[in-house]
């Protein structure tokens, strides 16, 4: 069980009120208190109490009979407490400062790349050059600038959205450690660098888009940074050749009610022109941090009224399962007709998904619909479901289970997503996952037009064919339908990759024009485009002599060093005929790289093992750094 109360209120939900250093601690109005925004300020909290309403008892539990709730990265009370979300927070900032004392956040060491097609597996935009050489399929490349093209001093990037004019032009807004930045892209696939809009606040890593109508929201980690809106239309009259920095003034909207003025993820739902901001957690005047279950609404969702972007104003919120890590809000069309025409989140919130009705968004009452799990759940991230216009499956991505899980593929450190039928939006059912073929931490992930395009942080932009999944849920059906990969530093790993937060942070696909905007961390902003979406089909295969001696059954050992052989063979761009085995040279003839490349085609590929596990969850101090421009 996932250990909720029900039958009876479960109550929580916070009061927040401030006074200032060298003031009495007086309450303050609730409206006023949500508005301070003094840095100075103390942040004091009241219990106020707040209605959860579940949908039914059967509801709360498992998604899986037999199945553990209890997530591996810590136990239920670490992430009621906020524990596990420092740790994964710091973690990150660990390792990304690693990234920075190796030099690989600066971005202008990174060159501007134009067109290059995708032949043979892979993109050599630079012939030569292993660091911009992609690996590929099915997609080619068309433009590459760094952070600093695109006027950022300090890079680091982050989330990302795309949005077209009426006019049917293409922009992209693009996340960054001091702020967004705004680009068009051109007819011919190039990015065209138009201006950018500070933080206005102190840099932070988190930078969280999304596009409702004509309206970019922007939200983050960052202390005092609230929520900012802007009108995309200004962008149809910039000058490239003048790059235009938008003041504060320049704003559509803003609002800052929230804790401390930084939320960790903003989401909107575009049918219904609302927005919701979600984990928002706190600090003080010091930095420490408020727990997410000490704060008003615990971390939820925040409901924001965007009807008039000038006055933004929030009716409640639904705090009823603590904090949530992002959410994606439809109006709900599908096979449970209880439900059918209202207001549905499905949350992500860290050790469950969460289907909540915010069909009322007044108040502080939660109406949760189900909570599930699954095997394995470590930090559930993000998710989508199959169609937004008649949700049946769901499928999820955990950030964590590849390098804490040790079951299913996960326990390999394989980039896994898993699936829900949610055709009963009260009794979701775990039925599968799919698996990359390759190492790695997943991200975010999006459905357009029947297809899934994950940002799968060093494994790069992946699309997944899912159409099978309303067949077959247990994800067998899936295929990849293509892949580029935007970092190739970590290509020669056992596994093919590294299970570490490096790489592409989100993507954008839903361009007419098939550009694709893949955004990330470490160099700047990729715009690709598919050239096919056909899966691979599985090799046409003829027991020759070169394949008898690959596979060669009677010699002990034969196979799996042929496994390993064409693993690292044929991942290669330029294959070396030297480093073909003897036994295979002799057997494959007088064109032994040819042959060879067409034998290791029907060779399975060797088993990725079991990773080793070095780290575990650990306690992390509850300070925020707060990083710097530096």
């Amino acid at each position: 069980m996932c250990g909720r109360r029900v039958g009876q209120d479960y109550k929580i939900g916070f009061y927040l009120k401030t006074a200032k250093p060298g003031q009495d601690k007086k309450h303050l109005p609730k409206a006023e208190a949500s508005q301070a925004r003094d840095k100075s300020e103390t942040y004091i909290i009241e219990y106020r109490p707040a209605m959860v309403r579940f949908a039914s008892v059967a509801v709360v539990g498992s998604a899986m009979a037999g199945v553990a709730s209890v997530a591996i990265a810590g136990s239920k009370a670490d992430y009621q407490s906020g524990a596990v979300h420092a740790h994964i927070m710091a973690r990150k900032m660990e390792h990304w400062k690693e990234e920075e004392q190796a030099g690989l956040m600066n971005s202008a060491q990174y060159p501007e790349l134009g067109y290059t097609p995708c032949v043979n597996g892979f993109a050599a935009a630079i012939p030569g050059d292993s660091m911009n050489t992609f690996r590929c399929r099915n997609v080619d490349l068309y433009h590459f600038l760094p952070h600093t093209a695109l006027g950022s001093s300090v890079g680091r990037g982050s989330s990302s959205w795309g949005w077209t004019s009426a006019d049917g032009r293409e922009f992209v807004v693009v996340g960054q450690m001091d702020g967004a930045a705004f680009a068009e892209i051109t007819q011919e696939g190039k990015l065209s660098y138009l201006g950018r809009l500070p933080p206005y606040s102190v840099p932070n890593m988190w930078r969280e888009i999304r596009v409702v109508n004509d309206l970019v929201v922007i939200g983050s980690e960052a202390l005092g940074h609230g929520v900012q809106f802007l009108d995309l239309k200004k962008l149809l009259t910039l000058d490239p050749a003048r790059p235009k920095t938008f003041a504060q003034s320049d704003l559509t909207g803003y609002w800052n009610g929230l804790p401390s003025g930084r939320a960790h993820n903003v989401v909107v739902n575009e049918e219904r022109n609302y927005a919701v901001a979600v984990g928002a957690v706190g600090a003080d005047a010091r930095g420490q941090m408020i727990r997410p279950h000490d704060l008003p609404c615990g971390g939820g969702l925040i409901f924001l009224d965007i009807s008039d972007p000038a006055n933004i104003t929030s009716p409640g919120c639904a705090g009823g399962d603590g904090y949530v890590h992002d959410a994606q809000c439809l109006v709900y069309r599908g096979p449970d007709a209880r439900y059918h025409g209202r207001d549905i989140c499905y949350g992500y919130n860290e050790d469950t998904l969460t289907i909540y009705d915010v069909t009322d968004k007044t108040g502080n009452v939660t109406n949760i619909i189900s909570i599930s799990d699954y095997p394995g759940a470590t930090y559930v991230h993000q998710g989508a479901v199959n169609n937004d216009q008649w949700q049946e499956y769901l499928f999820l991505d955990d950030e964590y289970d590849e390098e804490f899980a040790t079951v299913g593929p996960m326990a390999r450190g394989l980039t896994t997503t898993h699936i829900f039928d949610i055709r009963d939006l009260e009794k979701p059912v775990y039925t599968g996952q799919y698996a990359g073929k390759t190492r790695g931490n997943d991200h975010n992930q999006y459905m357009h037009d029947g297809f899934l395009y994950q940002s799968n942080y060093g494994n790069g932009l992946s699309v997944l064919d899912v159409a099978s999944v309303t067949s077959d849920p247990t994800g067998a059906g899936i295929c990849e339908a293509g892949r580029f990969d935007i970092y190739p530093e970590d290509d020669e790993e056992v596994g093919g990759g590294r299970v570490r937060t490096s790489g592409t942070w989100s993507s954008y696909a839903k361009f007419q024009s098939g550009f694709i905007l893949v955004h990330t961390i470490e160099r700047g902003t990729f715009v690709v485009k598919m050239t096919s979406k056909e899966c691979e089909k599985p090799a046409s295969c003829s027991a020759d002599n070169c394949m008898r001696a690959l596979r060669a059954s009677h010699i002990p050992g034969r196979l799996e060093e042929s496994q390993q052989f064409c693993w690292d063979f044929t991942r290669r761009l330029n294959k070396d005929a030297t480093k073909v085995p003897e036994y295979a040279a002799k057997a494959c003839g007088s064109d032994p790289v040819q042959r060879v490349s067409s034998a290791c085609a029907c060779i399975p590929a060797p088993t990725v093992p079991v990773m080793t596990r070095t780290d575990t969850f650990r306690y992390w101090p509850t300070l925020y750094p707060t990083p710097t421009a530096s």
